[in-house]
C-alpha cells in the first residue's frame, strides 16, 4: 500500500509539472515567434578534420555545462543575452581549456551577433529560417561545420540534440523506475 500511495504522489507531481510547463511552454516556443524571440548558438570547428569535429564536441559539452545554470535563471530573451553577454570572457576559458587539454594550439572566440541560421525543427517546433541574436564560438578559424541549438528558450538544454531530434529526459521518471527496480 506504501508503494501504491507513493507511486500516485509522484504521479501527481510529475502530471503538475507538466501542466505547468505546458502553461508556459507554448508561449515560449510558439512556432510563429519571430526570429527576435530567441537567443540561438553556433559552435564553429576549426576545420571539417575529425579531430577539429570531435574538439568541438567537447568544446560544446563544456560550454552548455556553463550555459545551463545561466539559462536556467532567465526570464526573457534579453536577461539571457545580457547574462551571456556577461559570460563571455568564461566561455571562451572554458573552450581554451577544452582545446588546450586536447593538445589544440588554436583558441577560442566567443561573440554575442546577429546570425543567419537556416530552418530548424526542434521536437515539433519549426524555427524560421532568418537572422538571429545569437552566441557564435569560434574555435581556431572557424571554418568548419557547426553544432547549434537554442539559448534562449533553453531547448539546448531539454536534451540531448542528435540528428535534428530532441531526446527528452526525466529525472522524476528515473526515479520511479529505480523505485520499481529495487
Amino acid at each position: 500500500m506504501k508503494k501504491v500511495c507513493i507511486v500516485f504522489s509522484l504521479l501527481f507531481i510529475l502530471i503538475a509539472t507538466a501542466a505547468g510547463a505546458a502553461l508556459l511552454a507554448p508561449a515560449a516556443l510558439s512556432p510563429q515567434a519571430p526570429p527576435a524571440a530567441y537567443l540561438r548558438m553556433h559552435v564553429r570547428a576549426n576545420s571539417d578534420s575529425a579531430e577539429d569535429q570531435a574538439v568541438k564536441y567537447a568544446v560544446k559539452d563544456a560550454l552548455v555545462e556553463r550555459l545551463l545554470p545561466v539559462a536556467a535563471e532567465c526570464g526573457s530573451k534579453e536577461a539571457a543575452a545580457e547574462a551571456v553577454r556577461a559570460a563571455l570572457p568564461a566561455l571562451e576559458r572554458a573552450a581554451d581549456a577544452v582545446l588546450a587539454e586536447a593538445g589544440f594550439s588554436y583558441t577560442a572566440r566567443a561573440s554575442l551577433r546577429q546570425e543567419e541560421f537556416p530552418a530548424r525543427v526542434y521536437e515539433g517546433v519549426t524555427l524560421a529560417a532568418g537572422v538571429y541574436d545569437a552566441l557564435v564560438v569560434e574555435l581556431g578559424a572557424g571554418t568548419g561545420q557547426n553544432w547549434w541549438c537554442v539559448v534562449y528558450p533553453p531547448l539546448c538544454f531539454a536534451g540531448e540534440v542528435s540528428g535534428g531530434d530532441i531526446r527528452y529526459g526525466s529525472r522524476l521518471w528515473e526515479i520511479i523506475e529505480g523505485f520499481f527496480a529495487g
